[in-house]
């Protein structure tokens, strides 16, 4: 019986790249996972980082920074929008690296990828109506891990949804910034207007300061070239993020958690969510959320929502509502949706 083929983990990424429809990195990953070198150098970053993200957006820091090189002219997003070399771009790539090593070993050593997609505020809204309808309103929201805030302000875009020659809007009629999304399946979200919020809040390891401009440059770097629109929606989000004075606690979501709720008035109604976060959490961790939410229970109901990729499908998340209550958990699928935003299919009834 032969052996099972081990995981090779720049093997899986070059899947993801390919899955994302992103070319430039397709060509550089499947550079890099052939490279014993750069491999090493990817390595030396903090511990739960994943290697490949860090060593992309630590060229693209400084490429966005004004770096001149040949490899600038790989970057769509850097370009107008259009990719001016169209040969293989690993080989400026490393040579890139070779020449500014020392700056891209000390982004790789401190980079997180603490970048939120805006995109995924098109599930996030349909979403909260179905916590405002069950629980009331105003909602306490709690977010956990929600790098700079992008998504705490989910009501403050526009989502314009298209299906089946319709377009239905959420969101103000004003917006900076409107996202497009697909709806697939038979059953249309809840729509109208966004549910009030009393209170905003996110737990935060390690907060984006969107004053620094040295941050605010990682967050774009985190963007893939290749995806221009994303990478101008992120620019109009820093832009709206970056005007709401936003509550976001440093540290652990898991020491700080139970405080957080119980810190919010009795009248209302929490519901803490998370977006491809718990990913990054251990097993342990995510049974001791899950036991924060449920001792949290025993003082009053609380709502959790996730959005996260789903282990059955690549390239799918899935959206979850659990009320917690009396000790007690209810869990119940909402729907799917692209990691990204691009689509949406309803499943609550």
């Amino acid at each position: 019986m032969s052996e099972a083929k081990s995981f090779d983990y720049w093997d899986f990424f070059l899947v993801e790249c390919q899955r994302a429809n992103a070319p430039l990195y397709v060509e550089i990953v499947r550079g890099i996972g052939a490279d014993d070198d750069l491999k090493e150098l990817a390595s030396h970053l903090t511990p739960g980082q994943p290697m490949a993200n860090v060593i992309l957006a630590a060229v693209h820091f400084l490429l966005l920074r004004g770096a001149q090189h040949p490899l600038r002219q790989c970057y769509a997003n850097l370009n107008g929008g259009e990719r001016r070399n169209g040969e293989d771009a690993f080989p400026l790539f490393k040579d890139f690296v070779n020449a500014h090593r020392d700056e891209v070993a000390a982004l790789i050593a401190r980079g997180i990828t603490n970048t939120n997609e805006v995109a995924r505020c098109s599930a996030l809204h349909p979403a909260f109506r179905t916590v405002a309808k069950e629980a009331g309103e105003p909602l306490a929201l709690i977010e956990i891990g929600p790098s700079a805030g992008l998504n705490m302000v989910w009501d403050k875009y526009r989502v314009r949804y298209a299906r089946a020659g319709q377009t239905l809007h959420a969101g103000p009629g004003d917006a900076a910034l409107t996202i497009d999304c697909v709806l697939r399946g038979e059953q249309v979200p809840p729509m109208g207007p966004s549910p009030r919020v009393a209170r905003r809040m996110g737990l935060e390891l390690n907060p984006v300061d969107l004053s620094d401009p040295y941050w605010r440059d990682w967050l774009r770097a985190l963007v893939w070239p290749d995806q221009v629109e994303r990478f101008t929606r992120l620019e109009t989000a820093i832009d709206i993020a970056a005007e709401e004075k936003q509550d976001i606690r440093p540290g652990s979501a898991l020491d700080l958690l139970s405080g957080a709720i119980a810190g919010i008035p009795q009248d209302l109604p929490v519901c803490v969510y998370h977006t491809h976060v718990v990913y990054q959490f251990t097993e342990e961790m995510r049974a001791t959320l899950n036991d924060i939410l449920v001792a949290a229970s025993l003082r009053r109901p609380v709502w959790r929502l996730s959005i996260e990729g789903s282990v059955h499908t690549p390239g799918t998340a899935e959206m979850k509502l659990a009320r917690y209550h009396d000790g007690t958990r209810a869990l119940r699928q909402l729907g799917l949706c692209h990691p990204h935003g691009a689509w949406l299919e309803w499943q609550d009834a």
